[in-house]
């Protein structure tokens, strides 16, 4: 990719208040191949996010700094980087508009940053000031609105899919601003998860209060699994912050620099590569899709789906993936062409390759291809380039033998035209000058795909001279005349059964070929099912990871009947898990089945031509008169 030296506006707002994604950002994502780190910040206005993620992207200026009241940052600003500490990927970093501005007048806007913010990230820094307390945690409110605004499967579905949340929802960073409180727990001193964990912990109340104050926590603890805590212990107040920019680094507290590079070195070691659900890797490319997909979703008043989100992109990346897999094809077969003519092994050894290569470029990219559409499409866009690249080879072929009969055959025309064959022993003559033009010709094209072909039509062509020489010879009698009559039809019968006895060898030869290409197609699906499964168990035992340890809090504070009702929650999130896996494999095995059903069919085709031309070669066989030719 090339460098951003600057950030870009990737989401704003339009003139009609409702959100939109910049086209120009859009670009800059295009180009991004690799597997993308997604850090965005949130968080109230004026409590410093932009500097934090100046330094995280290695830079001293980039995202806007304010130095008033007034929220500085409008919609999500992005600014793509190469990872510092993961060779082959892009961090992305996305700064978001200050939460809580008094100026906005939409009351939804800041949970549809929020919650973009959410879609979007691969780890979403949560950025506040002081401590994390009941206040703290009820500024966070946001969370507690992500099962309205959010949906894993349709939007029409009553069913309440929040259990999904935890399988694709980003990792979780506090980082708390100007923290001045000493980390103890009852005496003893505390790491900063650990003070993160008892800050979180459910605690009893009134029962109003307890819905009130508990809810933020929950669903923290329900959707972010993994989340950890950093502490900066040094007040960085609105009026120091807008300064940061302008100050040279060495005018900053030495402590405050070293504090913000472990921050830095922080977030880069707990950031993982996005991934959808079911464990598929965004690339830059395929965030700009989910960016604009669900962007135009909420502009239109819907709530963002997961799952319409997922089809709506694996639509446009599996069209991708079939294109790329394509240009991977002819690419190489361009490059063989310029050698043409070619042995059909040759060409059929380099198609194999190519094939191989087409589907592995399409496996890498493809994604949720359930039904095998995208993949047959590629299979038979391949063997229709393959069959246009065996007639140009056959074609090349073909001028080479008869430009090569041409040149060895033009003594002979010439004498035909002075009528050197036209005399008594003039058959014979022709005949020694022929079987010498076929010898010369054998010599030179024993590996060409036409030769048997082209030479079959150049004899016939001859046998017209041949009969006229032959009539006009009066040494020879009228039997010996009808003798050789009959020992020149066996010669242009024997060619043509060598002629079909080569085009059967080469259907051979091609069948061979399809079989090992399909047994590579059918090796590279495999593989590719096998990881897909394994990471979709994965993803389903973290879920489940994260909901024991959520039971195991709700138990220790007492919540005896949440954790009841999370025990259900389990069981029927394992059947779920169950059911899935078995779907997929069920998939898997049907998009093989039809794979293997196309080969087949093709293979019969194959069979059928092969039997068609065994037919026709033993009728010509069985009328071939004994004894031998010589020419041939």
């Amino acid at each position: 990719m090339a460098a951003m030296d600057k950030p870009v506006c990737l989401i704003d707002t339009a003139s009609d208040g409702k959100l939109c994604v910049q086209q120009s950002a859009l670009q800059v994502l295009e180009q991004i191949q690799q597997p993308v780190v997604v850090v965005a910040v949130v968080g109230l206005y004026r409590t410093g996010k932009s500097y934090l993620m100046n330094r995280l992207a290695g830079k001293q200026t980039g995202f806007a700094l304010g130095s008033t009241i007034e929220s500085k940052t409008k919609g999500i600003w992005m600014w793509c980087v190469p990872h510092p500490t993961k060779p082959g990927t892009t961090l992305v970093l996305l700064d978001t508009e200050g939460l809580g501005d008094v100026d906005k007048g939409d009351p939804k806007h800041d949970t549809n940053i929020f919650c973009l913010a959410v879609l979007l990230s691969s780890t979403l820094v949560y950025n506040s000031r002081g401590t994390i307390d009941n206040r703290a945690i009820e500024e966070l409110q946001y969370v507690t609105e992500l099962t309205e605004c959010i949906k894993v499967k349709s939007p029409d579905e009553d069913a309440d899919d929040s259990n999904e949340f935890v399988k694709f929802f980003p990792s979780f960073i506090w980082a708390v601003r100007d923290f001045t409180l000493e980390r103890k727990i009852d005496g003893k001193d505390a790491t900063e998860n650990d003070y993160l964990e008892f800050a979180l912990k459910l605690k009893h109340g009134a029962a109003r209060k307890v819905m009130e104050y508990n809810l933020p926590r929950e669903c923290i603890q329900k959707f972010f699994p993994s989340r950890t805590c950093f502490t900066f212990p040094f007040p960085t107040a609105p009026e120091n912050v807008s300064r940061l920019e302008r100050l040279d680094p060495a005018d900053l507290s030495t402590e405050f620099l070293v504090v913000t590079a472990r921050f830095c070195k922080f977030v880069f070691d707990k950031s993982e590569v996005k991934k959808l659900k079911d464990g598929y890797t965004v690339t830059g490319r395929v965030l700009g899709h989910l960016a604009k997909t669900y962007v135009d979703t909420i502009a239109s008043g819907a709530v963002p789906c997961l799952e319409n989100a997922v089809i709506a992109m694996a639509l446009i990346e599996n069209q991708a993936a079939v294109k790329e897999g394509l240009e991977v094809y002819q690419s190489g077969m361009e490059k063989l062409k310029k050698s043409f003519p070619l042995e059909l092994k040759v060409v059929s050894s380099e198609h194999q390759r190519l094939s191989g290569m087409a589907t592995q470029t399409f496996m890498t990219r493809s994604f949720r291809d359930t039904d095998g559409k995208h993949l047959k499409s590629l299979e038979e866009k391949v063997n229709e380039l393959f069959d246009g690249y065996l007639c140009q080879n056959e074609q090349a072929s073909k001028k080479r033998c008869e430009d090569l009969l041409s040149f060895l055959s033009a003594t002979m025309n010439e004498n035909l035209k002075q009528g050197i064959y036209a005399k008594s022993g003039g058959y014979d003559l022709f005949c020694k000058d022929l079987e010498d033009i076929v010898k010369k010709y054998n010599s030179q094209t024993n590996k060409e795909v036409k030769a048997e072909a082209v030479l079959k039509v150049f004899l016939k062509q001859k046998s017209v001279d041949s009969k006229a020489i032959l009539q006009a010879d009066k040494k020879l009698t009228e039997k010996e005349k009808k003798i050789k009559e009959e020992t020149e039809k066996a010669i242009l019968l024997e060619q043509e059964i060598k002629a079909k006895e080569e085009q059967q060898r080469q259907l051979l030869e091609r069948m061979e070929a399809e079989k090992q290409s399909n047994e590579e197609r059918m090796r590279q699906m495999k593989e590719k099912m096998d990881e897909e499964m394994r990471l979709q168990r994965e993803e389903a035992e973290r879920a489940m990871d994260s909901k024991l340890r959520e039971q195991a809090a709700l138990l220790e504070k007492g919540f005896k009947e949440k954790a009841d009702r999370m025990s259900q929650e389990m069981e029927e999130f394992k059947r779920q898990n169950a059911e899935a896996e078995s779907n997929r494999a069920r998939e898997f095995a049907e998009l093989l089945e039809n794979s293997n059903k196309r080969h087949e069919e093709s293979m019969a085709m194959m069979m059928q031509q092969h039997r068609e031309q065994m037919n026709a070669l033993q009728k010509q066989m069985s009328a071939r008169p004994p004894g031998g030719c010589c020419i041939l």
